[in-house]
């Protein structure tokens, strides 16, 4: 079984974990989904702040000069390693629409800084196929394995720009936990069962922005 693990030797790499892991990385998220002057999804920009303990081991890792602090080439490094290490996982990505899951293409670059102790983390990606703002779609960002927690602090933090959203109604979906587990017992269970090394079902889980055109 693995799981995507961000590690101190690579900053992402694929490792054994069990199954529904607690949390070790914790990131504060910013999600904007922009709509193209022609009524369809154009790209999801990000924005990924990290925690201070995981944000001093990357620190450790690509200080290549040693002065306890990230230069611009070492933070580009960083970028390269995410860029490539989450492609298998969609970066993260949640999208859907009327139902359908939707990848995402891989993005251009993946920006890095290091302020007040904390990495932070800026891109964009563009839907694998065209997502009309017609109907029901979400949007959202979790990691499947659970090992990184992404919270979106405020319901302002998951936000729409363009005038495509104009004749849209939109929520901010936070489940409960308990909620969720009452409702999908049985799938889960079955889930668990028929694959225990590891399932979708965490998306359920996950907070999204639900738009409906």
């Amino acid at each position: 079984m693995k799981r995507s693990i961000f590690l101190t030797t690579g900053l992402l790499s694929l490792a054994p974990a069990t199954a529904f892991a607690h949390p070790h990385i914790f990131v504060e998220a910013r999600l904007e989904v922009v709509a193209a002057p022609d009524g369809s999804i154009e790209e999801l920009r990000n924005v990924w702040r990290f925690d201070e303990v995981f944000s001093s081991s990357v620190v450790m890792d690509f200080d290549k000069n040693t002065d306890l602090k990230l230069e611009p080439n070492e933070l580009a490094e960083v970028g390269k390693t995410v860029r490539d290490s989450l492609a298998d996982y969609d970066y993260y990505m949640n999208l859907t629409i009327n139902g359908k899951n939707i990848t995402v293409q891989k993005p251009d670059i993946i920006h890095v800084d290091y302020k007040e102790g904390q990495l932070l983390m800026f891109f964009a990606v563009k839907p694998v196929e065209k997502m009309p703002l017609k109907g029901k779609l979400t949007f959202g960002v979790y990691d499947p394995t659970l090992y990184t927690s992404i919270d979106f602090p405020t319901d302002n933090e998951l936000a729409m720009v363009g005038d495509g959203f104009k004749a849209c109604k939109h929520a901010v979906v936070r489940p409960d936990a308990d909620e969720v587990i009452s409702e999908n017992k049985q799938s889960l269970t079955d889930a668990f069962f028929n694959d225990p090394t590891g399932t979708n079902m965490s998306k359920l889980f996950a907070t999204r922005l639900e738009v409906t055109c």
